[in-house]
């Protein structure tokens, strides 16, 4: 609600959310402020001791991983970042914090960092940067938020905040006000602050600059970060104004603006032939692992397979599939969705029953058992208020043994709903488990190099793009270039294949 948002900005200010709820008294049990080694700034963190941050930081790597899919299990690629960033890192005012580098398994583009050293980058952000100084240029801005000590700085708030909303609740004797408050705080202490990007911005220009690449880098990577966001927007049936909140632009909100501003703030000289390093990193991401790691089911076009469940599915043209950590979704005409997950009853139940209990407080209506390629299921739908009105669900259970089932979610706005109808019937029966060949034949994509040859056009190299829409425009996001853009003769690019 409108009313919680100034509160959940003064939980970022200790002193005014107290005097704000009449506790000023309880001021003198928070710690001073301190002052930052990197930034020479007084920041509130004094919460978090560096000590707790690498504690904090080695008990949440191992979660971190587990989320994003792994580690990339590729020795080069792990060695290569890891000595790119150890180089970046000697340049900052912590060279003996012990950072940890790691490369995520996942198609998703973004970086992060943990308290105490532990810096994150997906195969899905090195696959799109164009060179080595666009990957230092990302590592250096979160070297920036470690020892701008970002992480301790935001605990702190948050413990503060959350002391706030405690007291809140026992002021007005409300927990569901006082849990309003949390959430709002929460969501504002989410995502780095502009304030807090500048300065990562800022420290990035300096390490980045110091081991000898131009600062520049940072710019036209973040040039490719907004159209690829803007692409996979319109992939998913978005706005191309909408950013995924997966996406590295949602979580760290910058601007080119924002960054120029930085490195004028930095200070820095320009450094005499800066590394860039081309064809050197697009050679080291020859054969990497691109877009969905088959362990966790592909998109293919229109159908998503899951080779190591053995299942496969189809959904209706004009539908785009994503596939998330928990869930496939498929975003279609008119805001209508399709959402597939897993779930896990105790006992063995019917699907019908099993259903009812999904189903929860939706009030289900002319629920009825199917038989799907083989396999019992159960349907039923419900008419269901959104914020841009009513709109028809309609929930598919699809047993698959042992109190394991297969859920198809069906969301349409209610005045669609009998034009999609049949389109999305016919996604629920083609539903199907996979054969061991079947399961077998389904491989991974990969990036891999082609050097440009004379005659090439902008459709012959989006040709060697995977089957799919917007092919030109995938290609030229990840290269880097223009629409319609061919690069000269005898120039490395990426493409993807099987």
């Amino acid at each position: 609600m409108m009313p919680q948002r100034p509160q959940a900005r003064t939980a970022s200010s200790p002193t005014r959310l107290l005097a704000a709820l009449g506790l000023l008294g309880a001021a003198a049990l928070l710690p001073a402020c301190t002052t930052n080694p990197a930034t020479g700034e007084e920041q509130f963190a004094a919460l978090m001791s560096p000590q707790q941050e690498r504690q904090v930081g080695a008990e949440q790597h191992p979660r971190i991983t587990q989320q994003f899919g792994g580690s990339y299990d590729n020795a080069s690629i792990n060695s290569y970042v890891t000595g790119l960033g150890q180089r970046l890192a000697a340049q900052s005012e912590m060279p003996d914090l012990n950072f940890t580098f790691t490369v995520l398994d996942s198609p998703i583009v973004n970086a992060f960092a943990l308290p105490g050293g532990y810096v994150y980058v997906t195969r899905g952000l090195m696959a799109l940067a164009e060179n080595e100084a666009e990957l230092a240029g990302v590592m250096a801005h979160e070297i920036g938020h470690v020892t701008a000590r970002h992480s301790a700085e935001r605990y702190s708030q948050n413990v503060v905040a959350n002391l706030g909303v405690a007291l809140l609740g026992v002021l007005t004797k409300s927990n569901e006000l006082a849990n309003a408050a949390g959430y709002g705080a929460q969501a504002y202490l989410q995502s780095y602050s502009r304030g807090q990007e500048f300065e990562a911005d800022t420290l990035g220009v300096r390490y980045l600059t110091r081991a000898g690449y131009a600062p520049d880098a940072m710019a036209s990577f973040l040039t490719k970060l907004d159209r690829h966001s803007r692409l996979q927007a319109q992939l998913a049936g978005r706005s191309p104004d909408t950013v995924d909140q997966t996406n590295i632009m949602a979580t760290h909100p910058r601007t080119l603006d924002r960054v120029e501003a930085a490195r004028q703030a930095a200070n820095v000289g320009a450094v005499a032939n800066p590394r860039i390093a081309r064809n050197e990193y697009l050679r080291k991401l020859d054969g990497m692992l691109y877009g969905d790691n088959p362990d966790q089911g592909v998109v293919r076009g229109r159908d998503f397979i899951h080779p190591e469940l053995r299942f496969r599915f189809t959904v209706p043209e004009n539908f785009t599939l994503v596939n998330g950590q928990t869930k496939v979704q498929a975003a279609g005409p008119n805001n209508s969705v399709i959402s597939f997950d897993m779930g896990k009853a105790q006992g063995n139940p019917a699907a019908r029953s099993y259903l009812q209990a999904w189903g929860g407080n939706l009030r289900l209506s002319n629920i009825e058992a199917i038989e799907v390629n083989g396999l019992p299921a159960a349907t039923g739908a419900a008419r269901a208020n959104s914020n841009a009105g009513p709109v028809d669900v309609r929930l598919v259970a699809i047993s698959g043994g042992n109190g394991s089932f297969y859920r198809f979610a069906f969301i349409t706005p209610a005045q669609v709903t009998d034009q999609l109808s049949r389109a999305l019937r016919e996604t629920t029966y083609s539903f199907r488990r996979l054969s061991a060949s079947e399961a077998a034949a389904v491989k991974p994509e990969r990036l891999k190099l082609y050097t440009v040859r004379s005659g090439d056009t902008a459709a012959s190299l989006a040709a060697k793009m995977p089957p799919g829409p917007l092919a030109a425009e995938r290609f030229a996001t990840l290269n880097g270039l223009q629409a319609g853009q061919v690069p000269p003769a005898g120039t490395l690019v990426k493409t993807v294949t099987e």
